[in-house]
């Protein structure tokens, strides 16, 4: 056997009546619906339910699977510790996955494990399978901060064990969606909710699982989104197969979006290999800027491509323009991995001779130094882009109405401490913004206003 069914699912504790206390009513769409897709899910009498959350344990570069035999959760958090939900894990699928992703070098496993409990992202679906009293057991996995395609091909190695173990499984991804849909919301507005939502709800109603590659990690802070990433892990899981998708409903009359849809499998379809045909568009427009690149941003390329091929940095090509030789400038350079950003390094002063020669040491420091990612592997770069910026000299900042988050980069100073942002970066619409994440850099609190501020434009080269 293998996946069955799979159901995107939100999670809301006020879902619960012993929570809602006559609030739940307001979303009675989101009660009937989920209703209806647990009855669909326990049909298949399955033999596994595996449940993505966003609230399990999460790492930034790990996926979390809950080791142990069972665990149980409660509701008292949220004032109703009655409610509760015990369920027997399946050891044998969670050894299994974890061997494989080890394997395969995704990074995954039952290591780190902080709160035994089961969260609240997946006692809800539980709670609504509970009147069926299933005997399946349960496999918990928390998403990570790793990229979506990552995401993606956890979902394919799911799919892979519940095969070769020949386990009925039913797939659960649980998240909301955008928790910026009201002003009197608890995370308030944004206009990028209700677009986020719109265009999820369109995504899982159609069963076009592509599109949600197409969201950039700006976008959805912005809209507050939650479930995206456990989402993209259950098309994962369906990879390949033909579904039938059920949406059954869609509200958010408390300032966060609901949305339930299944998705029954009905046989097996090559051109819904999402994943490949992602990675088939990512590289041919990587090829097109390939083609397009000017020199700066081709000897980025040419310097980290030499390093982690060879070991050895690059020699200067002899066909540079004279303006990379004969000046000296800070530069960054930035590296992106369908989408996202795989590495950033600069430097704010010139430390060699020219800014040709900054390129060449910083590229290599981006795709080997940045300590928030892994250095980069020569089987990736085929996938890079890059982007070079070239600083041009600083200014002081007397006022805030002299600084433009599109215009201008930032550096905040404290004693030693020092942070730099560069400008027109995405999710960084106002200077307050702009300032918070320079400080955070810096390791200045986002409070202190004693700080020295200077502005800086920059060549972008991409």
């Amino acid at each position: 056997m293998a996946i069955v069914f799979a159901m995107a699912v939100p999670h809301p504790p006020i879902i619960i009546p012993e929570i809602g206390r006559g609030e739940e009513r307001k979303i009675q769409s989101t009660i009937d619906g989920y209703e209806e897709a647990a009855r669909m899910a326990a049909g298949f009498d399955p033999d596994t339910i595996v449940v993505l959350s966003p609230h399990s344990t999460v790492y930034s570069d790990y996926f979390h699977i809950s080791p142990g035999k069972s665990a149980k959760g409660d509701f008292g958090r949220f004032g109703a510790r009655k409610v509760s939900v015990e369920m027997e894990y399946d050891a044998e699928f969670v050894h299994r996955l974890s061997m494989l992703a080890e394997k395969e070098g995704l990074p995954a496993g039952t290591l780190g494990e902080r709160d035994k409990e089961l969260d609240h992202g997946t006692l809800v679906p539980l709670y609504f399978l509970q009147p069926y009293k299933l005997k399946a057991k349960l496999v918990r996995i928390g998403i990570s901060g790793l990229s979506f395609p990552d995401h993606y091909r956890l979902g394919k190695l799911i799919a892979r064990i519940s095969d070769d173990l020949n386990r009925k499984t039913v797939f659960i991804a649980s998240g909301d969606l955008s928790h910026k849909l009201k002003e009197d919301g608890p995370y308030g507005f944004a206009g990028e909710g209700p677009e986020f939502d719109r265009q999820i709800i369109d995504i899982l109603g159609s069963g076009d699982f592509v599109k949600m590659f197409d969201f950039t990690p700006a976008f959805c802070d912005a809209a507050g989104e939650c479930g995206l990433r456990s989402f993209i892990v259950m098309a994962g899981a369906l990879d390949g197969k033909s579904v039938q998708p059920k949406l059954y409903s869609y509200e958010g009359p408390f300032g966060v979006g609901y949305g339930i849809c299944s998705f029954e499998i009905t046989g097996t379809d090559p051109n819904r290999e999402f994943e490949r045909i992602y990675i088939e568009k990512t590289r041919q427009e990587a090829q097109k800027r390939r083609a397009e690149e000017d020199p700066y941003v081709r000897l980025a390329r040419l310097s980290l491509e030499t390093y982690v091929r060879t070991g050895k940095p690059a020699s200067l090509p002899d066909d540079l323009p004279q303006e990379m030789l004969g000046k000296r400038a800070g530069v960054f350079v930035s590296i992106y991995k369908h989408g996202q950003l795989r590495g950033c390094i600069g430097t704010i002063e010139p430390v060699t001779n020219c800014v040709a020669e900054e390129i060449l040491r910083n590229a290599i420091s981006s795709g080997t130094e940045d300590p928030r990612f892994d250095r980069v592997r020569e089987s990736e770069l085929d996938d890079l882009i890059y982007s070079v910026d070239v600083l041009m000299e600083k200014e002081p900042v007397e006022s805030l109405s002299q600084l433009d988050v599109k215009r201008y980069g930032v550096i905040v100073t404290k004693g030693f401490r020092r942070g730099l942002l560069l400008p027109n970066l995405d999710g960084v619409d106002d200077v307050e913004t702009q300032l918070a994440i320079a400080k955070r850099k810096a390791g200045i609190r986002v409070d202190d206003e004693d700080v020295k501020i200077e502005r800086f434009e920059v060549v972008r080269h991409k």
